[in-house]
């Protein structure tokens, strides 16, 4: 039973330990979870089955078209011929007739390619369009990811208080117990330990609420235990990397393929036919018989009506490339408006994390000696609590500043998108 008993424990720490390894995440995890998992993305599946469909129905082009027909008649007069001819009887008015018209096309001036290609180029921009909406998701892991990262080093800074608070208790009772300072001098440290330990309990409930807000996104259940791995930042490339820009030259791409169709499509089609069918006149219209008959050949047509707009057409796809120019250039405008703030939150919190620095060390300074008077009976609970929360205020200032730091930094890498 004993040897059982130790088992267990051992796989239930194990188990522990694994699931405790397994919630360690990387922003650049949840960044690929994040666009994983969500539902949007299920949407280029369904646009690369929507154009292979579009495709395959444009192939189709060089198939035959068949055609069945018939039809019925009756006519007021008919052909007659003035004399009698042995053999040759009247026809009849009322006329039957039921064919099937094929058309093979030879050339169609490259309409069937073009519309292929148009096809596939329409279904690369929808493609693309799901990307950049899935690409926005980047802000808001990175809103939550900090988030968590900020709560997580201001937990750890309120425990290191509680510990300076609980030296000043334990000074404190050493010099009741010497009577040389008064019992409320270590209960107003205790009252202000349990106000730290108040505050741990509210840093955990927001961050269970960001975690559980993370964990939705990647689709991973994530507990008040997941570890997030704070990021190591190494400047990326100033150059704009962003799925918009490759969103312009797809939609670019696509209107240089409907040039071309517009031109194809004024071109002349050739093709070969063949009609064969069953009727009363067939092609010998002074036989009043039910008889086959079969019509075949090539037929050439050429579209002369496309010219009336085909100046305008292409003025339309001219219009359209602007409006694509245009939008690449509010694009790119606002993207560096962004990017300089950008610069200039990243420079200022630069700054002050170097000038958090400073002031710690002195702060630092400070709470030891007021520690030393608060022992030798010379400073008050007042005066020591005072030093250890200007120490606490200057540290919380560079956690903060810190992790912000970090998140401009990372903010600046999504907007340039490397």
């Amino acid at each position: 039973m004993r040897y059982i008993l130790m088992y267990l424990a051992f796989a239930t720490a194990t188990i522990h330990l694994h699931a405790q390894t397994a919630a360690t995440l990387t922003i650049d995890e949840c960044y690929t979870l994040a666009k994983l998992n969500y539902p949007l993305i299920k949407q280029l599946e369904l646009i690369n089955k929507a154009t292979g469909y579009s495709i395959q129905n444009a192939a189709k082009g060089f198939l035959p078209q068949i055609s069945v027909n018939g039809q019925a008649t009756y006519q007021s007069a008919v052909t007659e011929i003035p004399i009698k001819i042995p053999g040759v009887t009247q026809v009849s008015k009322d006329q039957y007739k039921i064919y099937a018209d094929v058309n093979q096309s030879i050339f169609d001036g490259g309409v069937t390619r073009l519309q292929q290609q148009l096809q596939q180029a329409t279904g690369e921009v929808e493609k693309q369009k799901v990307e950049i909406d899935l690409y926005k998701l980047k802000d808001r892991i990175n809103q939550l990811f900090f988030a968590v990262l900020i709560i997580n080093e201001q937990l750890d800074q309120n425990e290191l208080m509680k510990k300076d608070l609980q030296l000043g208790i334990n000074r404190a009772e050493a010099a009741i117990a010497n009577g040389t300072a008064l019992k409320s001098t270590a209960d107003i440290l205790r009252a202000e330990w349990l106000k730290a330990d108040q505050h741990t309990i509210e840093l955990k409930a927001t961050r269970k609420g960001y975690i559980e807000m993370l964990g939705l996104y990647i689709n991973r259940p994530l507990d008040e235990n997941a570890n997030l791995s704070k990021p190591v930042y190494s400047k990326p490339s100033q150059e704009l990397n962003r799925p918009e820009l490759k969103l312009y030259d797809l939609q670019n791409k696509t209107l240089d393929v409907q040039n071309k169709l517009l031109k194809a499509k004024n071109l002349p089609k050739l093709a070969v036919f063949l009609q064969g069918g069953y009727g009363r006149p067939a092609l010998n219209f002074l036989s009043n018989k039910f008889e086959p008959y079969y019509i075949t050949g090539l037929k050439i047509n050429w579209p002369i009506t496309g010219y009336y707009t085909a100046k305008n057409d292409k003025a339309l796809v001219n219009i359209s490339r602007r409006q694509t120019e245009l939008q690449k250039e509010t694009f790119l405008l606002n993207t560096k408006i962004v990017m300089l703030q950008q610069d200039a939150e990243i420079e200022k919190m630069e700054k002050l994390v170097a000038s958090d620095v400073a002031i710690i060390e002195l702060r630092t300074s400070v709470k030891k000696a007021a520690l030393a008077q608060l022992e030798n009976g010379v400073a008050t609970s007042n005066d020591y609590m005072r030093e250890v929360n200007a120490e606490d205020e200057a540290k919380q200032a560079r956690i903060i500043h810190g992790i912000q730091l970090l998140m401009a930094q990372y903010n600046k890498q999504t907007t340039t998108g490397n």
